[in-house]
């Protein structure tokens, strides 16, 4: 009788290769480090995650409140999402972006950004594709298709370039195994707005080389001076290579809620839903009726969040450049993104600043190899907190300190 041949199985936790492919995620370590800090007794102040120290606003906290109460949304939700909050997504981007989205075939509900670029790596990677992914950027974007099997190839930002890609600087050989494309601005961690005519050459390249272009724009409604973001998808022909993922999490102080939509490309729309339908059940439904409350609502709560991290930044700014840094002030975003001063790598400015100062910021290695050489702040945290952590810069980091 045939005898199969000796095999090692693997100890019953072991993880799976492509779980061992991704790292711990990043800002478990920078909360581990706050938390063990404060636990000697330190008064720690993080400036490293960017979560928005606001509470949601009103009315969407009472449409909220309201559609929980109402037994009609305590069933199933469907994975396409509510016709409401599917109007009301298009409705949105008609008035904000002057981009037509069919809410029947061009819009679905996403359970935050995060949710969803990992979801859009599974339905369109296979084992030997490629996702070109913003160095430094978001860790999914790198992430996400490592879980998928695939690989991320890094798209550097360049200062030059206004932390923008070098699109015709990439590799033919990656251009062709590549599936996806991840773009993000106003950008993460860089704060850069997008560079004009970068929008329109990567509908170029992705219809010449058949990438899906994914545009993550979770930072839209948080500018500057005036500066209004546009949506990727107002470019022409971008619904015809590429969709956006629209997330409510800092525009509307909703970071918990975990409420997004991701819009354009049917075909792509079609793709997602049906790896939705497999792996999770929808959004509640009340959630959905509180995103078309925050999408419906005025503008005035986003315009006073603004006002109060610009407030934020230029503190911050004006503290660095005391210190010897040369940081230009953001037009975008909840984060000022610096270089880190002379003699030190992302890693030990950060350790200086959280030994000396009590301060966290995030090292910008942490985002990807082209982060090297800078660090990020976020403008989340309360004002009295900001203005401390101002004081402390300056009395321990400032030259002749």
């Amino acid at each position: 009788m045939a005898t199969s041949p000796e095999r090692t199985k693997r100890p019953l936790t072991e993880p799976s290769r492509r779980l061992e492919a991704v790292p711990a995620y990043m800002f478990a370590e920078l909360e581990r480090r706050v938390a063990e800090k404060r636990k000697a007794g330190i008064d720690v102040i993080s400036l490293g995650i960017g979560d928005p120290d606001r509470p949601t606003y009103p009315e969407i906290v009472a449409a909220m409140q309201t559609a929980v109460a109402d037994p009609a949304n305590h069933r199933y939700p469907s994975n396409r999402g509510r016709e409401e909050f599917r109007n009301s997504c298009a409705g949105f981007y008609a008035e904000r972006f002057g981009v037509d989205i069919d809410p029947e075939t061009e819009v679905m509900p996403a359970l935050g950004a995060k949710e969803c670029i990992y979801h859009l790596c599974s339905a369109f990677l296979d084992p030997g594709d490629v996702a070109l992914a913003s160095d430094p950027g978001y860790p999914v974007y790198t992430g996400g298709p490592a879980l998928a099997g695939a690989a991320a190839t890094l798209m550097p930002l360049r200062a030059e370039l206004g932390f923008a890609p070098d699109l015709d600087g990439i590799p033919v050989d990656d251009l062709e195994r590549a599936r996806l494309m991840f773009l993000n601005y106003p950008n993460n961690p860089t704060g850069a707005i997008a560079p004009e005519g970068l929008f329109e050459r990567a509908v170029e390249l992705a219809r010449e080389h058949e990438i899906l272009v994914v545009h993550d724009n979770a930072y839209s409604e948080t500018t500057y001076e005036g500066y209004v973001a546009p949506s990727f998808l107002a470019t022409p022909g971008a619904k015809e290579v590429g969709v956006e993922v629209f997330s409510l999490s800092k525009g509307f102080n909703m970071t918990g809620w975990r409420c997004a939509a991701v819009l354009g490309n049917p075909d792509a729309i079609a793709s997602y839903w049906r790896l939705k339908t497999n792996v999770d059940s929808g959004m509640f439904e009340a959630l959905q009726m509180a995103g078309v409350a925050a999408l419906a609502g005025p503008r005035g709560p986003i315009e006073e969040m603004n006002v109060i991290y610009a407030r934020r930044r230029d503190l911050l700014v004006d503290a660095l450049r005391e210190i010897g840094v040369d940081v230009e002030p953001p037009k975008g975003t909840i984060y000022v993104w610096a270089p880190v001063p002379d003699g030190h790598t992302s890693v030990s400015f950060a350790e200086l600043v959280l030994e000396e100062a009590a301060v966290v910021v995030s090292p910008g290695s942490m985002y990807g190899p082209s982060g090297e050489g800078f660090f990020r702040i976020s403008l989340t945290t309360h004002d009295e907190r900001i203005a401390e952590a101002v004081t402390r810069l300056r009395e321990h980091l400032a030259p002749g300190a």
